[in-house]
């Protein structure tokens, strides 16, 4: 049976309920932990949910905000239903994507 994953990215929601409000809030502490990161790439790691992650910064994140990773990212998995699973594996029909023939008639 085929599975849909999702995950939840709350980063900021952590960060505000310790406090801190910026984007600099968080630099000072991040670099004091050894991880040099650009403004832009901690406003994006904050503003959005990103699609890779260093375990060094995870780590230094879950320090800086004394949390476990399972508290910055929360995951969801559920079942496809049968009918939509089997649509998502299922190459699509050649024949469906045959032209048709056209027919000529004269005037």
């Amino acid at each position: 049976m085929a599975r849909r994953i999702a995950y939840q990215w709350r980063l900021r929601e952590i960060m505000a309920a310790r406090g801190m409000f910026t984007v600099t809030a968080l630099m000072p502490h991040l670099s004091e932990r050894g991880i040099t990161l650009s403004s832009s790439q901690v406003h994006r790691l904050v503003s959005g949910a990103p699609e890779r992650l260093s375990l060094p910064v995870l780590a230094a994140l879950c320090d800086v905000l004394d949390c476990t990773p399972s508290d910055l990212i929360t995951t969801t998995a559920e079942n496809l239903s049968a009918r939509r699973a089997v649509g998502a594996d299922t190459p699509p029909d050649p024949s469906a994507r045959r032209p048709k023939r056209v027919r000529l008639t004269g005037n």
